[in-house]
């Protein structure tokens, strides 16, 4: 089984859609999708409404909640699925990608990463300071983590891997760099990056702030102290061609 993670935080306007497009994307895999929310709105309501036509959708909806991380960490915690993905709800990680995504993991990968970066790939049109920005994550991450190196898009929130990966991992995030973390103190040896495009939010208003990037500061200062440096991966990179043949 496939566990879909989602944390919301006032997505209303976006669960349908999103939920028809998973639907849609994972005809014929025995799937699931998690939302761990934390909404203030009617967020939960709607969910709860959708998850009558798709039977596939549960939810726990927190009232004390302490952000994406912890959302992350509690869904992982509780899903059912062999392989875990995390996704945001907003519609910038196209719902498709998670069938290319589970092919790469039934080829016999332990970790799966969409990347803007690789050829086929495309950042959506972001304009200068979002790029300055997502740039600076990557390379700063990579400078700190050596365990980054490899990974041509490590600061995505888009990602699928095996369970068994956080078996014995301890996970301390902060913010919402939830793979750099996955990575870091994770145990896997085959990498698969396969290519997708980036999609401009519809609906919502985006979370990113000055906070958020003082909280991935903080995440990467302690993961250096303590990441996992015995474990060893190598990469493979798909392509288009063969990720959709």
């Amino acid at each position: 089984m496939l566990s879909v993670v989602i944390p919301t935080f006032n997505e209303s306007k976006n669960i349908r859609n999103l939920v028809t497009q998973i639907d849609d994307a994972l005809k014929g895999i025995d799937y699931e999708i998690v939302f761990i929310d934390d909404s203030k709105d009617n967020t939960p309501d709607v969910i709860n409404e959708v998850a009558k036509d798709f039977p596939a959708v549960r939810m726990e909806h927190r009232t004390n909640g302490t952000g994406l991380a912890t959302a992350v960490l509690r869904g992982f915690k509780i899903a059912r699925g062999e392989y875990l993905a995390c996704m945001d709800a907003d519609l910038q990680h196209p719902p498709i990608v998670l069938k290319y995504m589970y092919k790469a993991m039934e080829s016999g990968a332990d970790f799966c990463i969409p990347s803007r970066l690789i050829p086929g790939g495309d950042d959506g049109g972001l304009n200068w300071y979002r790029k300055f920005v997502s740039w600076t994550a990557r390379k700063i991450g990579q400078v700190m983590l050596p365990c980054l190196r490899k990974i041509t898009d490590p600061t995505s929130g888009l990602f699928m891997f095996r369970k068994e990966v956080i078996e014995h991992a301890d996970l301390q995030p902060i913010g919402w760099k939830i793979m750099v973390e996955v990575l870091a103190m994770g145990t896997y040896k085959k990498v698969i990056e396969i290519p997708y495009k980036f999609q401009q939010r519809t609906e919502g208003e985006s979370k990113l702030s000055g906070r958020v990037t003082m909280e991935y500061l903080k995440q990467l200062m302690n993961l250096r102290k303590r990441y996992n440096k015995s474990n060893t991966y190598t990469v493979e990179t798909w392509s288009v061609k063969k990720m959709k043949g």
